[in-house]
């Protein structure tokens, strides 16, 4: 599903700040507060919009330190089962299949080097990953939460 230039405003004022009232975004998008409900209900309906959500500095949390770690499996494992082996680790912010040498990318916070350090040990051991090779994060640069579209 692709959406209209009017979904895609209101999506967008929402990945903003998704406690905005619908009465703002009308404000926005030039609807009513009940229209724009209706258009919100819809997407989510559509699945469109998945959820709702609060964006939390990880540092707040104690977790100081942020690394990506690429995996490198052995022959025939599964996205799916790489999926279910890295679901357990509570560190792990995202991972994806990627192209390249490695199967997969994951995102990592921990609260110090040597907590990263055993997270990448214990992943390191799973019985599907042959190797690893991991980068820090010194600073990041750039995050992006909107939900823009492309440019075309």
């Amino acid at each position: 599903m692709r959406l209209n230039d009017l979904d895609e405003r209101i999506v967008l004022a929402l990945a903003e700040d998704a406690r905005r009232s619908y009465a703002d975004i009308g404000a926005i998008v030039g609807l009513s507060a009940p229209a724009v409900k209706r258009r919100v209900d819809r997407l989510r309906a559509e699945g469109a919009i998945t959820g709702f959500t609060v964006r939390v500095d990880p540092a707040a949390l104690g977790w100081e330190t942020e690394g990506f770690i690429e995996i490198y499996c052995s022959r025939n494992t599964s996205p799916e089962a790489i999926k279910q082996g890295l679901a357990r680790y509570p560190e792990i912010a995202s991972a994806s299949t990627v192209t390249g040498d490695a199967d997969a990318v994951v995102q990592v916070f921990a609260a110090d080097m040597r907590h990263f350090e055993q997270v990448l040990e214990r992943i390191a051991g799973e019985p599907y990953v042959e190797r690893t090779k991991s980068v820090l994060v010194l600073s990041p640069l750039l995050r992006r939460y909107s939900a823009e579209a492309p440019p075309t």
